[in-house]
């Protein structure tokens, strides 16, 4: 009897989230990557630019200047990225989130996702920690992509510039195919996706 108590406990504690902090799969603690491997594409790049420069220093003094000024344009915009998901995970209660854009939010939570996704300022990469939040705190995962969506491709200010520049028709035309291939998108990759998938990238949202 007694063995029997000790396996279910410890099966309770491996279900649902039942993962703790720096632990895997099975409870065994989690192993810290190595900063070569965290770092590789980093010390890859340098290599090769290196290798460019030695080959051909004017390709190589190109390819560095376009990288360095990448670099810059990400650290000039992650930065205040960052400060405000720290708001957001310290200011939004989980269960609000939820509440407003969680499974059970309907449409409610379908608009709210276009709405944050079409406000956003930034390139598509910016998209990607606040979507890691937007997880941890318990949003769902049709909103989650329905605002990755919104924000590659319904931006206001894009709009507001196609609406001067191109016309109304085309604009709105464009807007309306976009609302309709965000939809088509996250429905196709719901359904591909399994539940143990899914699990895995809130899992891996939860390490953010």
């Amino acid at each position: 009897m007694k063995k029997n108590t000790n396996q279910g406990s410890g099966q309770g504690s491996g279900q649902g989230t039942g993962q703790g902090p720096g632990q895997g799969p099975g409870g065994q603690p989690q192993k810290k990557v190595p900063l070569i491997k965290r770092y590789a594409f980093f010390l890859v790049t340098a290599a090769l630019l290196i290798v460019l420069y030695l080959v051909s220093p004017a390709q190589g003094e190109t390819a560095a200047l376009m990288t360095g000024k990448s670099l810059l344009e990400m650290l000039t915009i992650i930065p205040p990225i960052f400060l405000l998901l720290g708001l957001l995970d310290v200011w939004v209660p989980r269960e609000l989130l939820i509440r407003h854009m969680g499974p059970g939010s309907g449409l409610r939570g379908v608009m709210l996702a276009i709405l944050i996704g079409s406000a956003a300022a930034g390139p598509l990469y910016g998209a990607f920690p606040v979507a890691a939040v937007l997880m941890k705190k318990g949003a769902s995962f049709k909103n989650v992509m329905i605002f990755m969506g919104a924000w590659s491709t319904t931006k206001i200010p894009m709009v507001l510039f196609e609406i001067s520049s191109l016309g109304r028709t085309f604009a709105l035309t464009r807007l309306a195919a976009s609302l309709v291939g965000i939809f088509i998108i996250t429905l196709v990759v719901d359904r591909m996706l399994t539940a143990e998938e899914k699990a895995g990238i809130y899992a891996k949202a939860a390490e953010f």
